[in-house]
């Protein structure tokens, strides 16, 4: 069956753009096949699966009400099944039928079975009668391994029940990896049970507006302190976000900064910079091992909480001018045979690459951890332009595309004087979807270390949630269709087209 319908897709390429009216569907399928009649959902209809997509199909239930049946049948029933052998081999591949009397998806594992199942769901969401459900075969799987959203929860803070929210629509729009920036100087997030003055006082500030905090000198408070401002996510809060994001074909990767964006650390824990004093440095100081010793006692807490393979650990942004002058990183400098303090921070995140692989995982770091030498298994995150991307995937290292240019929605994505007040830049819905993750000077092997895209949501004017999801949507699904579909089918008239009806989705899960 399955080769039929992969023998009958290679023909049906003609005629997609007419099918958008009715199959507003985004990110774009790779293939669809528009067929005559509609499936009506009844109070009798159920959902079936097989043993293996169980817990999909109770998820699916839970978003539309359809309940689930025990027994598999043919008549007015949603199936979810495995693939049978010589059809769907990709894990990520689905293939969605909907007939008359009944729906098919099928995959070969869980991911493409969660994939088949949101596109249903926007069918059904984006119909003028959700009840009735336009019959089509559609064969789809993503382009980029990582397709990713970030979220600034340091410089503001946001509560459980919003970064829930924020998964449901990733999911929705099947981008697969939530990066969780939990760490900055504005603000400690997550509980380190060994280290507990980073919640009971660096999780917490004077000013509520960051730029208020910044011109007030950045003073951290303790918790419960008249007007403080802040917020952290207990292990246990944490491990549930975690679950929450699995359940859903989330990976949640956290960000723990270093060595520099360090205040909130290093205002109670003066010891680890380079002058002993609270709010002086932003930097860990690399010459002191108690820096290190600090370092892999929260990662080991984080690794307990977070099954992620890769850790963030920031690398940006440094400022190198406190270990110019620090005669323990200058030593350091001398007993490792550095050049300079560029060497110093290359030495400091091979360290912890070290560590991290030692304990089965991988180290990612902003395009900075470039500087000095790359750690042999490291990942880059390239967010000054594609330059960092290209040098590291030339250098056999993978990359994931993040520029600011294209990527960072704090950016304006309209007029200013019309917009909210925002960091600066500007990026419209039509730049965001215009990227292309794989730049032109790669040949097609080093092409292969490109796994995906990302956007980035610093929060720094975004103080609320509806600010946070005024600047999301609508470009992460303009970065979903980048991400996902194949590159010859993007056509920005056509996505217009399909977005229209994804403004009343968006609508109904505010």
């Amino acid at each position: 069956m399955m080769k039929r319908i992969f023998g009958v897709m290679m023909c049906a390429a003609i005629g997609l753009s007419a099918q958008a009216q009715r199959m507003n569907i985004i990110p774009k399928p790779m293939e669809i096949i528009e067929k005559t009649g509609e499936f009506v959902i009844k109070p009798s209809t159920v959902v079936y699966a097989d043993a293996a997509f169980r817990e999909v199909a109770g998820l699916f239930s839970e978003e539309t009400g359809i309940p689930v049946s025990a027994k598999s049948r043919q008549h007015n029933a949603i199936a979810i099944v495995k693939a049978m052998k010589g059809g769907i081999l990709d894990s990520n591949t689905y293939a969605l039928s909907i007939h008359e009397n009944y729906i098919e998806i099928q995959a070969s594992g869980r991911a493409g079975a969660l994939y088949g199942m949101q596109t249903l769901r926007q069918l059904m969401a984006t119909q003028p009668d959700g009840n009735k459900i336009p019959a089509v075969t559609i064969v789809d799987r993503p382009r980029f391994a990582y397709r990713g959203m970030h979220l600034d929860v340091s410089r503001n803070f946001f509560p459980l029940s919003f970064v829930k929210k924020f998964i449901d629509l990733m999911a929705l729009y099947k981008m697969n990896t939530f990066h969780w920036h939990l760490t900055d100087g504005a603000g400690w997030r997550l509980e380190i049970k060994k280290y507990p003055a980073l919640t009971q006082q660096a999780a917490w500030r004077t000013h509520g507006a960051w730029t208020d905090w910044q011109a007030n000198g950045r003073r951290y408070l303790q918790e419960g302190s008249p007007n403080a401002y802040g917020g952290y996510y207990t292990q246990q809060e944490a491990k549930d976000i975690v679950a929450y994001a699995a359940r859903r074909g989330i990976t949640v990767i956290p960000e723990i900064e270093m060595p520099g964006h360090s205040e909130e650390v290093l205002a109670v824990y003066p010891h680890l910079s380079c002058s002993g004093l609270p709010y002086k440095n932003s930097e860990f100081c690399l010459g002191n091992d108690s820096t290190f010793t600090f370092l892999e006692d929260v990662l080991d807490e984080v690794r307990e909480i977070f099954p992620s393979t890769y850790i963030h650990i920031g690398g940006d942004e440094a400022d190198k001018k406190a270990w110019k002058t620090c005669p323990k990183c200058q030593q350091r400098i001398r007993t490792e045979k550095l050049k300079d303090e560029e060497e110093l921070q290359s030495y400091a995140v091979r360290r912890m690459e070290r560590y991290l692989v030692g304990h089965g995982r991988k180290l990612l770091g902003w395009d900075e951890i470039l500087e000095g030498g790359l750690a042999p298994e490291a990942t880059v995150m390239s967010w000054r332009g594609e330059k960092g991307g290209i040098t590291a995937a030339t250098e056999g290292h993978d990359v994931i595309m993040t520029p600011g240019g294209y990527v960072y929605f704090d950016s304006y994505q309209a007029d200013p004087a019309t917009e909210p007040q925002a960091i600066g830049g500007f990026l419209p819905l039509s730049k965001v979807y215009s990227y292309e993750p794989v730049p032109a000077e790669l040949d097609a092997t080093k092409a292969k270390h490109v796994l995906g895209a990302q956007a980035n949501l610093w929060t720094e004017y975004m103080p609320t949630t509806y600010q946070v999801e005024y600047m999301t949507f609508p470009r992460m699904l303009a970065l979903a269709e980048v991400v996902w579909s194949p590159k010859e089918s993007r056509n920005w008239d056509d996505f217009k087209v399909r977005l229209q009806q994804h403004y009343r989705l968006l609508q109904k899960n505010r």
